[in-house]
């Protein structure tokens, strides 16, 4: 009812336009929303470090483990060679003198260690196998090496202590089994004359890079030399560390994101939402925060959306109140006079004046009703507009049928309506509804035939008329009475308003028919103004009411 009441201003055209626009923004999909993609960016940045550091980190390991067995079988083809020269012989069969071989190993071990010439370091072991499987020469034994290992803490007597054994090997018999198997299969390979590079555990429970050469004398394989490095673990550890700068620089970059996704998403939604608890607790009448407004992303979207709402439903609170007190005031009037003039009729006993009064009761209840009327056909029309979706309306027909209608249902004496068609064939339509514009035209017509019967003219009638001009639609309401005064031309379509010329009876408009029809014209996005129609001689033949709305084309 309240909308029906104020008129609309370009403010509100303007915000209304913006909101169209905003909604027409929600038909996209997510690559196009900014905030969309912030949180997809954030999300996935923190993931590709990772996915980059691991692929970066697995290709340093096998890059790394490559090298290792690259350097080995350098070492490994060296010895082999001194090792044919020097320790095989061909009479009377070919053989491997595990003495020789033994010393040769001795004397190369020797000579890395303290000459710096093959890269067989403390990590390293060297052994040399007969062509059964059987050990001659181990590198651990010459230099009397003995593993160490930590021994577990010390705990009381009586005291019973989970021990976890080791895997893979060190005092888990399974493990001892398994890497002693190992080590049997590549040595087994290796007797077949096919060198063997792997990654395996040793008894020890290490992993180890190792690789196992056959000894040849010509074409006979008499022995396998095999060197293992056991220095992977720390490669791995390494690789790890150095995984670990990636990993900080992910944890960084999420931390990152959600204090971003903090900042730039939940402490301004947290703000809306407290902003518009404020208003329903009725602390404020509309919602206004223009930082978070003047954002260039679906946040400031909303939150411009939330204040043009908010400010619209304040409008429309304000009109509501104004109208209140407008319709009390109006209804104030014929009330007043009921009261006296029924105060007044039990004072008087001539029938004469008794007879008056009663007329001037009747006239007032009359007067009460069509107010009451004319604010209950504003509430109705205020609902409809609001409830209702605007769809294509052909208006020529639509004036064509109003004018039918009044010349079907005229009284003799009555001024006639008469229908004007356009001069193009083609159909005139509006994006809007049918009920709340036919009642606009009514109250025109309506206005315009009140006029005109108090124009003195001999012929007079209404017309009708529809045009387009561009992307607009043009519709009129001519009558033939005395015009409006240049003054009221505006006034006319407040609320309450009423000027009528000399000989209208009093109170029988209630002033809200061209109130009401501008608020319904401009809820569809057009105009509505008022003009005299005059003649060459600037003399004035009635009034022009213009109604532009936009055209259904688009």
């Amino acid at each position: 009812m309240a909308s029906a009441i104020d008129t609309g201003k370009p403010e509100s055209r303007r915000e209304f336009g913006a909101a169209a626009a905003r909604l027409a923004r929600l038909g996209s999909v997510w690559p196009g929303s900014r905030l969309g993609r912030l949180i997809v960016g954030l999300n996935l940045l923190g993931l590709a470090i990772l996915i980059v550091g691991a692929l970066a980190m697995n290709e340093l390991s096998k890059g790394l483990i490559n090298a290792k067995i690259d350097s080995l079988k350098t070492q490994g083809t060296s010895l082999v060679n001194v090792i044919e020269q020097v320790a095989t012989q061909g009479e009377p069969a070919p053989a491997l003198d595990p003495d020789k071989a033994r010393d040769t190993l001795q004397t190369l071990y020797v000579g890395a260690q303290q000459q710096q010439l093959l890269f067989v370091g403390a990590q390293q072991r060297a052994r040399v196998f007969d062509a059964h499987g059987g050990l001659i020469a181990d590198s651990d034994l010459i230099t009397d090496k003995v593993d160490a290992s930590a021994l577990p803490p010390a705990h009381k007597p009586g005291v019973f202590q989970l021990a976890w054994p080791r895997f893979g090997g060190g005092d888990n018999p399974a493990g001892v089994a398994k890497a002693h198997a190992d080590l049997d299969r590549e040595i087994g390979e290796a007797l077949q004359g096919h060198p063997v590079a792997e990654l395996r555990r040793a008894s020890n429970g290490e992993r180890v890079v190792s690789i196992s050469l056959p000894i040849r004398y010509v074409q006979d394989v008499l022995g396998v030399l095999t060197l293992e490095s056991g220095d992977v673990d720390q490669i791995i550890a390494d690789q790890r560390w150095a995984l670990l700068p990636f990993i900080l620089i992910a944890v960084g970059v999420s931390l990152t994101s959600s204090a971003l996704l903090s900042r730039f998403i939940a402490l301004p939604v947290l703000r809306l939402a407290r902003a518009a608890d404020s208003v329903t607790l009725a602390r404020a009448r509309a919602i206004s925060l223009p930082d978070i407004a003047g954002r260039d992303d679906e946040l400031g979207d909303l939150a411009t959306s939330l204040e043009t709402m908010t400010s619209t439903l304040s409008e429309r609170m304000d009109a509501i109140e104004r109208f209140a007190a407008d319709v009390a005031h109006e209804i104030r009037n014929p009330l007043t006079s009921i009261r006296s003039a029924v105060e007044t009729l039990d004072l008087v006993d001539d029938p004469v004046s008794q007879a008056r009064l009663t007329d001037i009761l009747k006239h007032d209840v009359g007067r009460l009703d069509r107010l009451i009327t004319d604010i209950s056909n504003a509430s109705r029309l205020d609902a409809e507009v609001f409830r209702e979706r605007p769809k294509p309306l052909d208006l020529e027909k639509l004036l064509s049928d109003l004018a039918s209608f009044y010349t079907e249902t005229g009284r003799p004496g009555e001024v006639p309506v008469r229908f004007m068609p356009p001069e193009s064939l083609e159909p005139v339509s509006v994006p809007g509804r049918e009920g709340p514009l036919s009642q606009v035209f009514r109250n025109l017509i309506d206005n315009a035939r009140s006029f005109s019967s108090l124009s003195g003219a001999a012929h007079p009638e209404v017309r009708l008329g529809v045009r387009r001009e561009g992307r607009q639609v043009i519709a009129t309401v001519e009558d033939d009475g005395p015009g409006l005064p240049p003054e009221n031309l505006e006034t006319v379509f407040e609320r309450f308003y009423t000027a009528r010329p000399k000989g209208a009876a009093f109170g029988g408009h209630s002033g809200l028919g061209l109130s009401i029809a501008r608020q319904v014209v401009e809820v569809h996005g057009g105009t509505i103004r008022a003009e005299n129609r005059v003649d060459a001689e600037g003399r004035v033949l009635g009034a022009r009411f213009v109604v532009t709305l936009p055209d259904g084309r688009g």
